[in-house]
């Protein structure tokens, strides 16, 4: 049985590990684990940018999740953005994700001022697309644009 919860601070070790896990797979990128863990640090110590979630079996950690908040001007509301998810290969297929959005779904439609959740995904990420269609999600019409800054450490 898939159990759900809020991370908690002991819990950054796993997330960070997850994060470059989940950027080595997706994206052939390493990530240095000090910046990976330190940007995990980063959303406890501010609460106000997300939140993260975490999925258990049987005591043992499994997958997460990431909630971040964008503020909408035009339906006065917060959008809660999926990011950062990663389940545990061994883990695959048995409704992990699944479990982490509806947790999601649920609190979001309870709490006050959110409109809407939102996630963006890798066009080639088949898999993927279809797990998030499954789960009720629809592409948007809108696509994703990006400038990078530069990092302090150079990443």
């Amino acid at each position: 049985m898939i159990d759900v919860r809020r991370a908690e601070a002991s819990d950054i070790p796993f997330l960070a590990d997850c994060n470059c896990r989940m950027a080595w797979e997706s994206e052939e990128r390493k990530l240095d684990p000090d910046t990976a863990r330190s940007g995990v640090e980063g959303l406890f110590q501010h609460p106000e940018y997300g939140f993260y979630v975490l999925a258990e079996d049987r005591g043992k950690l499994v997958g997460q999740l990431m909630i971040t908040f964008e503020w909408s001007d035009w339906r006065n509301g917060l959008f809660w953005w999926i990011q950062s998810v990663f389940v545990l290969p061994e883990a695959r297929r048995q409704g992990v994700y699944r479990t982490l959005h509806e947790y999601v779904r649920r609190i979001a439609r309870h709490t006050p001022g959110v409109c809407g959740l939102r996630l963006y995904v890798d066009r080639n990420n088949s898999s993927a697309r279809a797990t998030y269609t499954r789960c009720g999600m629809a592409e948007c019409r809108y696509d994703l644009f990006e400038e990078l800054f530069p990092s302090p450490n150079g990443e």
